[in-house]
């Protein structure tokens, strides 16, 4: 069998939605400037009107001369320029069951992308690769990595695009998660440093109602998505460790590593993060540093499915917790069934995020009463649904 055609599909279509998609943002780290702080954004789509989000994304299609389709994504636009630009010459009439020698190819080629939007890339092609073992094999990527299947995965509710403002429906909604079953529930921090006291109290009030809506025994995670200064991130921690949070997510960009051992000696609640971190060699630094507590590499971003794994292994030499970045369901339910629960207790649910990333996919893979289960279909379950599909168009190199 061998590559006989890359293919990047840029595809269109409408999600339906009740009432505005995105109801808020979270802080970014750009924030520390006025003119940015008070701009809105649209994440993964445009808003029509009130009942429809318009989307559209890239997926990467690998066709092999056996007929057999190899699909990732969505893709973000650079990494899927850079995939008919730059990679498709290291794929073209290779065998497509050589992943660990096609991945070694593609990153020793790519001597400025070792990190960023190329490897991005070469992490799309690494997924469709492992979509192309399963079907090869007629098994699911979870058998193939030696996964039992037997134990579902608990998923934590992400809350991102969720109203953090108004306490009375930030409580509504914890409750109302909690009754569909979910064990943990990760919130995002809409303030920053810049923002003063009252952003720093309005932080602190989330995490207040919260824990106050779902009680005591129930795990709650807070994401900062790499905006806070050490000094921000040492006060904030002290005003809610009496919260118990089961970890603090992301606080600093992922290169001050530095910054996160100094706070990792400061505060008792465990810390999250690398979501945006690459490969191997950038995870190595953390563990280095004893910077973090919980490691989350994202499949489609950290080197694909393959080093993912390869960063879960070195992880559980050091007895570190591995929950990846949850972009994509589809490819984290064969990591998730493939690891010891000790190591890897949650698979991450983005409720808003899940439903633009899995609106084109025939098999989307969806939590059942708070757990995902293991699917059952060969390959990572990536073909794309049809009558989701407006239009589209090739990209072209």
């Amino acid at each position: 069998m061998k590559i006989q055609h890359v293919r990047v599909r840029h595809v269109f279509g409408t999600l339906q939605t009740e009432g505005l998609f995105w109801e808020e943002r979270l802080v970014r780290p750009v924030d520390i400037y006025p003119d940015y702080r008070a701009v809105n954004w649209e994440e993964g789509g445009q808003q029509s009107d009130n009942a429809h989000l318009k989307i559209d994304q890239f997926f990467l299609e690998i066709i092999t001369d056996s007929g057999i389709v190899g699909t990732a994504g969505p893709v973000n636009p650079d990494p899927a320029r850079l995939i008919v630009s730059s990679l498709v010459p290291r794929l073209i009439g290779r065998d497509p069951l050589a992943g660990e020698s096609l991945w070694d190819q593609m990153h020793r080629f790519q001597v400025h992308g070792r990190q960023g939007a190329t490897m991005l890339a070469i992490s799309a092609v690494d997924c469709a690769l492992w979509d192309i073992r399963g079907q090869f094999y007629g098994a699911p990527v979870w058998r193939l990595l030696g996964g039992s299947g037997e134990l579902p995965v608990p998923a934590y509710a992400s809350m991102l695009g969720h109203n953090v403002e108004d306490k009375d429906l930030v409580r509504e909604r914890a409750i109302a998660f909690k009754e569909k079953g979910y064990t943990a529930q990760k919130w995002f921090f809409r303030h920053g440093p810049m923002s003063g006291y009252e952003g720093l109290r309005k932080n602190v009030e989330l995490v207040r109602t919260v824990r106050e809506a779902v009680g005591e025994d129930y795990d709650l995670m807070f994401d900062c998505w790499q905006s806070f200064n050490l000094d921000y991130a040492v006060d904030l921690c002290s005003r809610i460790e009496e919260y118990r949070p089961r970890w603090i997510e992301e606080c600093f960009m992922p290169d001050r590593i530095d910054t996160y051992a100094k706070l990792k000696a400061k505060t008792l609640i465990p810390l999250a993060g690398a979501e945006h971190e690459y490969t191997r060699w950038g995870f190595k630094r953390f563990l280095e540093k004893d910077a973090l507590d919980i490691l989350q590499p994202d499949i489609y971003w950290c080197g694909g499915l393959s080093e993912a794994i390869k960063i879960a292994a070195y992880a559980t030499v050091h007895d570190l917790i591995v929950v990846p970045h949850g972009h994509s369901s589809n490819a984290g339910i064969h990591f998730s069934v493939s690891q010891s629960p000790i190591h890897t207790p949650y698979q991450e649910d983005l409720v808003k995020w899940n439903q633009i990333t899995m609106h084109f996919l025939k098999t989307p893979v969806l939590p059942q009463d708070g757990v995902y289960h293991a699917p059952s279909e060969p390959g990572l379950g990536m073909a794309l649904e049809a009558d989701r599909i407006e239009y589209e168009e090739d990209l072209a190199a």
